[in-house]
């Protein structure tokens, strides 16, 4: 049986969810839902996080603790846009989950990402590279045209699991 490792890029998954999808998944029933690839040896979800975090983050963030989720967080910054003239929050964690996919990529034999972004499009061509196999989960509207090229059939669209993974 394949040992499966999950990658949650947090904010694009939040944002995909919020922004395209209109409804919300439920990171326990995620979990379930890549069980079916096998067995599910590490779960990480990589999130922005405010400081001090707010009592409703935190809280978040403790359940899915004890669902199994590995926390990897980094403090929001709040960056001003020149070409906007806005600050903006961000806390990007792309190379926390580029490293962590290759710093343990002798503990699994496929890699589920959660992610719609096209940033990922090297790292999976050299997980391709190293004998890996991945699967891409992102909704339909979300997801970069560099991230679908490589994907190619490994990429699955929620639309098409929302009654398996939807918070209800």
């Amino acid at each position: 049986m394949d040992r499966v490792a999950l990658f949650v890029d947090g904010a694009n998954f939040f944002y995909m969810q919020k922004n395209d999808l209109n409804w919300f998944v439920d990171t326990k029933k995620l979990l379930a839902y890549c069980e079916r690839f096998g067995t599910l040896v590490d779960a990480y979800y990589y999130i922005g996080k405010d400081s001090p975090p707010v009592a409703e983050q935190q809280a978040y963030l403790n359940a899915l603790t004890y669902m199994g989720y590995s926390l990897v967080t980094k403090p929001i910054k709040t960056i001003y846009d020149s070409s906007s003239g806005k600050f903006i929050q961000k806390a990007n964690l792309d190379i926390e989950i580029v490293l962590d996919m290759f710093n343990t990529i002798d503990n699994y034999d496929l890699a589920v990402l959660v992610s719609g972004d096209g940033d990922f499009d090297r790292a999976l061509r050299l997980l391709r590279a190293r004998g890996k196999r991945f699967k891409v989960i992102a909704s339909p509207h979300f997801v970069a045209s560099e991230l679908r090229d490589v994907a190619g059939m490994h990429l699955v669209d929620m639309e098409s699991i929302r009654s398996e993974i939807e918070k209800l």
